[in-house]
C-alpha cells in the first residue's frame, strides 16, 4: 500500500514497486484517512508511508495503524530537516520499521540507488511479523559481569528497529557515563545528521557525528557518519575510513568492534541491538577473544532478531532490552 499526497510521487513509487517481481501495489492513497479506511479490506503486507500528509500526518497514521491493524510500515521521507527527521524518528518509535529517502525523479543522479533501497526495504519489511509489543517494566535480575577486563569504551550497533531501542537504552543510562560511546546505526547516509540531532534531543547524553582524529569524550555518543566506517585507532582516537563495505555494510559494526578489540586490547563492551543480517557478530567474536565483553538484545524485544542472534551465537550474553542498561551500568562502574 502506498500513502503519498503527491500524485507525481505516487506514480513514481508505483513504477518503482511495479518493477520488482516480489512486490505488487495493493492500493494507492493520497491521505491517511483513505488508507486507514481501506486497511481491513486490502490487508497489505507492507505500507509505504509519507510523513507530511494533509489531515492526519504520517506519524499519527502510524500510531493508529499499529494500534488497530499492525502492519509493517516503511516511512518515505523527502526532507532531512530537523522537523521532518524528528517526526520520522517518532514514527519509528510508534512502530514503523525503517526510513528511506523519497525518490525525486527518473532524471535524478541518485534515482537508481534510491529506487533499489525502496524496493529492498519494502520486500524485506513485508516479511517482518509486527505485533504490538508492550515494554512491561522488568525488575532487573542481577547478571554478574564475567571476570574480564574493565571496559574503557561502549560500542553499540543497531539496524532495523534501532532508533527507538537506542532511545530506550541510552535513556536508562546516566548523562555522566564514565566512558565514551561509539554507535553504528544502519541508515541512509542523508539521514545520519538528522538522526544524530534527534537522538541528542531524546537522551541525556550528548550525541554528535564522529570525526576523524578526535579523541572520544566520556559521556558522549559518537555516531558513525553515513557511508563510512568508524574505526578506533591505537591510543583511542577515532578514524573515519571509506574503504569497501564489510558484510555489505558501511558503516560496519564488525569493523568498529574489531578495531576496538585491537586498539583497546579488548577493554570494551559491545552491545548489539535489533537489526537484520549478521553485522557485528564477527566483531563480537574478536572482542571476546581479546578479553572484552558483549551483550545482544534478546529475541523477545527485538523488532528483527538477526544481528543480535548472530552476536549471541558468537558468544554475547543475551538480555531483553530493558535489562541491558542495568548490565551496562554494572560493567562501567569499574571505570569510576
Amino acid at each position: 500500500m502506498i500513502v503519498e499526497d503527491s500524485g507525481v510521487v505516487r506514480t513514481l513509487l508505483t513504477h518503482i514497486i511495479g518493477s520488482d517481481p516480489r512486490l505488487t501495489v495493493a492500493g494507492s492513497f493520497a491521505t491517511a484517512e483513505e488508507a486507514i479506511a481501506a486497511l481491513p479490506s486490502l490487508r497489505p503486507d507492507v505500507i509505504s508511508m509519507d510523513i507530511r500528509l494533509p489531515g492526519i500526518d504520517g506519524l499519527e497514521a502510524t500510531r493508529r495503524i499499529m494500534a488497530d491493524h499492525p502492519t509493517p510500515i516503511v516511512v518515505i521521507s523527502a526532507s532531512m530537516d530537523g522537523g521532518a527527521m524528528g517526526t520520522s524518528m517518532d514514527a519509528l518509535r510508534a512502530g514503523a520499521l525503517s526510513v528511506v529517502e523519497k525518490p525525486v525523479g527518473l532524471g535524478d543522479a541518485a534515482y537508481a540507488q534510491v529506487a533499489h533501497e525502496i524496493r529492498t526495504q519494502l520486500a524485506i519489511m513485508s516479511e517482518v511479523a509486527v505485533v504490538r509489543r508492550r515494554m512491561h517494566a522488568i525488575s532487573p535480575v542481577p547478571v554478574q559481569p564475567p571476570r574480564q577486563r574493565g571496559a574503557s569504551m561502549l560500542l553499540v550497533a543497531a539496524s532495523t528497529g534501532g532508533p527507538p531501542a537506542l532511545a530506550r537504552l541510552f535513556g536508562a543510562l546516566p548523562a555522566d557515563l564514565p566512558v565514551p560511546v561509539l554507535l553504528v546505526q544502519h541508515m541512509g547516509a542523508s539521514f545520519m545528521s538528522g538522526f544524530a540531532s534527534w537522538l541528542d534531543s531524546v537522551v541525556p547524553q550528548r550525541v554528535e557525528i564522529a570525526r576523524g582524529g578526535d579523541t572520544p569524550a566520556a559521556g558522549a555518543i559518537h555516531v558513525a557518519p553515513g557511508n563510512a566506517h568508524l574505526v578506533v585507532a591505537r591510543g583511542g582516537t577515532l578514524r573515519i575510513a571509506t574503504d569497501g563495505p564489510v558484510g555489505g555494510q558501511r558503516p560496519s559494526a564488525t569493523r568498529l568492534i574489531e578495531s576496538a578489540a585491537v586498539a583497546l586490547d579488548g577493554a570494551a563492551l559491545a552491545v548489539v541491538l535489533t537489526g537484520m543480517g549478521e553485522d557485528g557478530a564477527a566483531g563480537v567474536r574478536a572482542l571476546l577473544a581479546a578479553g572484552g565483553q558483549a551483550v545482544a538484545e534478546d529475541a523477545s524485544t527485538s523488532v528483527v532478531y538477526g544481528m543480535p542472534a548472530a552476536a549471541q551465537r558468537a558468544g554475547a550474553l543475551s538480555l531483553p532490552l530493558d535489562l541491558i542498561a542495568p548490565h551496562v551500568r554494572r560493567v562501567l562502574e569499574r571505570q569510576r
